[in-house]
């Protein structure tokens, strides 16, 4: 069965926890043109997160759900739908968003998430941001890169819809290991998005599998 048809689901909400960079390269991929999709809300789970004001000022709403404010996972995640459905939301896009959502019968097979590195591995939960990267770099690894999957009630888990890699130098270091990533990301994203959103990926168990342009 496909995940998505043509045209029900463009109408995207974003999750963002910190600096918003994947936000706003999403944002900026629909302005040229690179993306058909609208994004009808930005939400945050962070009240002094630095991405909030970059995001509003781009003219894409935004507003602020404090985890903080709910007494468990459970509940957070509730309000989380509840603000989505509002919203009209028809595909959910995280970036960068560092909390557990335990997804509704509503959004399964309609949330994507990006990891920084190859999943499995280095991911899961404590694995985010610089910490992925200091942990590829200290591993010693050859290759790395990005992940596009879809989200589960568990983190870094779903079936793997698409990767990017990097080849890293012995000259590396954390820093511009993340500067490499990001730079894929910033072409992962709105590419798996495309396939999703054009109704090309059919999942199966755990494999999300990419079908020829219709």
């Amino acid at each position: 069965m496909s995940s998505s048809a043509p045209g029900e689901t463009r109408r995207m909400g974003v999750l963002f926890s910190g600096g918003g960079r994947t936000l706003l390269n999403l944002a900026q991929c629909i302005e040229r043109g690179e993306l058909d999709a609208e994004i009808a809300v930005a939400i945050c789970n962070v009240s002094d997160a630095a991405g909030i004001e970059r995001v509003r000022s781009r003219g894409i709403r935004t507003e602020v759900l404090p985890h903080r404010e709910f007494p468990d996972p459970r509940a957070f995640s509730s309000a989380l739908t509840q603000r989505l459905l509002a919203h009209g939301v028809g595909t959910v896009a995280m970036a960068g968003f560092l909390r557990l959502w335990y997804l509704p019968p509503e959004y399964k097979g309609r949330v994507l998430n990006i990891h920084p590195s190859l999943l499995p591995a280095f991911g899961g939960k404590g694995f985010y941001g610089d910490r992925v990267h200091r942990a590829v770099w200290e591993a010693g690894v050859r290759y790395t890169g990005c992940t596009v999957h879809y989200a589960s009630d568990e983190y870094d888990r779903g079936p793997i819809l698409h990767q990017r890699l990097v080849e890293l130098h012995a000259d590396d270091t954390p820093a511009t290991i993340a500067a490499k990533v990001f730079e894929e990301e910033c072409l992962a994203y709105p590419e798996a998005l495309r396939w999703h959103l054009d109704g090309r990926v059919r999942i199966e168990g755990q494999r999300a599998i990419v079908l020829p342009p219709r």
